[in-house]
């Protein structure tokens, strides 16, 4: 079991509380969420302690999470942020275009996105993940503060582990009615 404590998430990734709080939606039947492994071949082998030591991916990959909650088809990426900036290099041109596409099928994208240096969880809306990614390529900042969130979407754990995205899915819809 993964260990917490006030001081962010050690010993333990976003993924990890992810991964955990998406079985969690499953077992109580509000969600089907999985993880989409990015798909790799493996270069070299240290066949002795049976693990890869180098490969390359196949093919880019989309987003990290994919599935359908209550009957609404749902993909989000995870990233982490250790300051107040987070470069829009982190998000990948061919990961907007797949969400942009997801949500003209009437899919929601979304980007959840930790803040460890303040042990802060945040659900970014796509149309705020357009609205950066846009800015930037008319030459603005390549990049987003924190400060320029809505706080509206900052997050906490629930039970000091489970990322309680499915709120803010709610929340997400209700600005779109």
């Amino acid at each position: 079991m993964a260990t917490w404590n006030s001081r962010g998430l050690r010993g333990s990734t976003l993924e990890d509380f992810i991964n955990r709080t998406n079985e969690w939606y499953e077992e109580l039947g509000l969600a089907l969420i999985q993880k989409i492994p990015t798909p790799i071949t493996p270069v070299k082998i240290d066949k002795e302690h049976r693990h890869i030591t180098l490969a390359y991916f196949d093919k880019i990959s989309t987003v990290d999470y994919i599935g359908a909650v209550q009957g609404i088809p749902v993909c989000f990426d995870a990233k982490e942020c250790s300051t107040d900036t987070f470069p829009l290099q982190n998000i990948h041109e061919h990961q907007i275009q797949f969400m942009e596409k997801y949500e003209a099928q009437g899919g929601i994208s979304f980007l959840l996105l930790y803040f460890s240096h303040k042990n802060e969880l945040y659900y970014m809306q796509f149309t705020e993940i357009l609205k950066f990614w846009k800015r930037a390529k008319q030459g603005g900042r390549k990049s987003f503060r924190y400060e320029e969130l809505n706080p509206g979407f900052f997050m906490e754990f629930k039970n000091n582990c489970f990322v309680p995205y499915l709120d803010y899915i709610q929340k997400d819809l209700d600005c779109r009615d």
